[in-house]
């Protein structure tokens, strides 16, 4: 049986080492062609330190111009090499800049073996730690600590085993179990390939032996896992393509398509090379089931016996790596594997001090801050606890309107079966109550800043309906803070929570057959586009209120922007906080224009 490919990690603070250090295994490992090997001899990067004439074998993985040009890694730099016993090994070199710290998560999460630098002349650093944190939490199974550059220290026992024993007290607070710590010289070669005569006080593997030695944790070969990725059809024929991502899969197994949970046997298991009788973990092959059950891509095959229910609630730690906030009741694109699907987040339960563990209290997450959230995801999907399956208990979040990767996360928990909430289906639907009010059900959904208009309108037009026979009701931003959004402030994640509460409200009151006029700031696009995501196609219309910033001054109605000039309302849409215009409004409307002029563009345009 062919040993599993290892995937690992090199990680840690800016000039730690990384590079130099995985040139290194490279060269004595002799996966680097010995031309390239001759070109690292004579090219130097602007501020190189090392000798003419030796190999600088930090360039052996620095694949972008502009690293070379900086003298440091941007972008992860990935290598395959074989190593001595056979094995081959894929090498992620991770960038060390704080910035670049979602492209070093990218890579630890889907290595094996983590390599965690530490330059043993400048100690253990803020990066250093935060890095061994997405390591734990991204489920890496053998962590390396590397102490490097010893030779710049004089080849110190005590100042390796200072480093060391700081470290442990982290690993051990961030449940590592598989820990190692490994003094090396890099650019030396002491302890990389070959055991050091320079540390005789040094009696573990060295830096080679311990990659090397890795072997996939047996619990991930026991629960067989497949996503689907595409629906083979011919004539005559239909057959289910993926991946295995763990685990075997065995000629006339019974199996489960999730999250349906139909059954059926696989009566052949096809590759490009023809048919098996078992296939397993990282193989590429098409299922024929019998039945002919339905499936489609984003589905997930496991064993009848032994499958994951679907849930549609979890708690998760996360990497927030988006350069604006996360902030709860926001609508996001949850991605794990080939399942897509809206997911908002629930709560931020607390974020994770980096340097102490501690945990604190937090409305919102910053880039690069790691947290513990609750989601609740449209639809259930099948996923684990991320210790017990990682292909399974990962996901991405996406924000839905630039489509950027704006999170890496891992779930720790299912909060809630999708089995155990089921939606009730009634004989009357929003369409039949609607026709017996001889109208159509909508949601006009009027944004703007305060003073533009909003209520005034939303008013006007209430009482233009109301005496043509129209049932309709109009959901005032100030009025329902003073009842079911009461508990409710003005940062940025609590307006995202008031928009979700009046979005769901106003969902219920159309499918109830009302034509619902809703007058709310909403200043962030991104909630606005959620609160749309909630409606059948067209029964939603985005109005902005467009009136100038000095003349909703001048009106102030509220004497809002006075205290906002005050210094006693920081918050303030268009003053202390941004309001974001629509892109691509239904409908806009002048605010200076007669209120009447405005309710009959409302009623001609979208009634």
């Amino acid at each position: 049986m062919l040993q599993p490919i290892i995937r690992l990690v090199t990680c840690g603070s800016v000039d730690d080492g990384k590079s130099t250090l995985i040139g290194r295994l490279l060269v004595e490992t002799d996966s680097v062609p010995h031309d390239t090997v001759a070109a690292a001899r004579n090219i130097r990067r602007t501020g190189s330190t090392v000798i003419a004439g030796e190999v600088d074998f930090s360039l052996l993985t620095d694949g972008l111009e502009a690293e070379r040009e900086q003298g440091i890694t941007i972008d992860v730099a990935y290598r395959s090499m074989t190593l001595l016993n056979g094995r081959r090994l894929i090498i992620a070199d991770a960038p060390g800049h704080e910035q670049y710290t979602r492209n070093m998560a990218v890579a630890a999460s889907r290595a094996d073996v983590a390599l965690v630098l530490v330059d043993a002349s400048r100690g253990i650093r803020t990066q250093t730690l935060r890095h061994l944190t997405i390591c734990s939490l991204m489920g890496v199974s053998r962590v390396a600590v590397v102490v490097n550059k010893l030779d710049a220290a004089g080849y110190s026992q005590s100042i390796y085993e200072e480093i060391v024993s700081e470290l442990l007290v982290a690993a051990n607070r961030l449940g590592i179990k598989d820990y190692q710590a490994i003094p090396v010289s890099a650019l030396a070669g002491d302890n990389v390939v070959v055991r050091s005569t320079n540390m005789p006080w040094y009696t573990g593997p060295t830096l080679l032996d311990y990659i090397q030695s890795w072997s996939k944790p047996e619990e991930l070969l026991t629960k067989p896992h497949m996503g689907v990725q595409l629906i083979a059809r011919a004539e005559n024929f239909r057959g289910i393509s993926g991946t295995i991502l763990n685990g075997t899969f065995i000629l006339g197994d019974e199996v489960v398509i999730l999250p349906s949970r139909r059954k059926a046997v696989i009566s052949e298991i096809l590759t490009y090379d023809g048919k098996l009788e078992r296939a397993g973990d990282s193989e590429a092959i098409t299922l024929v089931l019998e039945p002919e059950v339905d499936a489609t891509r984003g589905d997930s095959i496991e064993l009848a016996s032994n499958f994951t229910p679907p849930a549609d609630r979890f708690n998760a730690n996360i990497v927030w790596l988006g350069e604006t906030q996360l902030v709860h009741s926001r609508s996001y694109l949850l991605i794990s594997g080939s399942t897509q699907v809206p997911a908002i987040v629930s709560k931020i339960k607390h974020k994770v001090e980096i340097a102490t563990g501690d945990h604190e209290a937090a409305d919102e997450l910053s880039m690069n801050e790691i947290g513990v959230i609750e989601i609740a995801t449209d639809a259930p999907i099948a996923l684990t606890p991320y210790v017990e399956q990682r292909n399974t208990g990962c996901f991405i979040l996406v924000d839905r309107s630039t489509l950027n990767t704006v999170a890496a996360g891992m779930v720790n928990h299912v909060l809630r079966r999708s089995e155990n909430v089921t939606e009730h289906k009634y004989e009357i639907n929003a369409l039949a109550r609607a026709s017996q009010k001889n109208q159509r059900a909508k949601v006009i959904w009027l944004t703007g800043l305060s003073g533009s208009g909003k209520s005034t309108i939303a008013n006007e037009l209430e009482k233009t309906l109301f005496t043509s026979g129209m049932h309709c009701y109009v959901l005032d931003g100030d009025n329902l803070r003073m009842g079911i959004n009461k508990d409710l402030g003005f940062t940025r994640a609590d307006r995202a929570e008031n928009v979700r509460r009046v979005a769901e409200i106003a969902h219920l009151m159309s499918d109830a057959g009302l034509i619902v006029i809703v007058a709310l700031v909403s200043p962030f696009a991104s909630d606005r586009d959620s609160a749309r995501e909630i409606f059948e196609q067209g029964r939603f219309a985005e109005v902005w209120v467009k009136t100038p910033l000095e003349i909703c001054t001048e009106r102030d109605p509220k004497g809002l922007y006075k205290k906002a000039a005050d210094g006693t309302l920081p918050n303030l849409s268009g003053v202390g906080q941004e309001y974001e215009p629509p892109t691509s409004p239904e409908l806009v409307l002048d605010g200076t224009e007669l209120v009447s002029e405005n309710v009959r563009k409302i009623i001609k345009e979208l009634l």
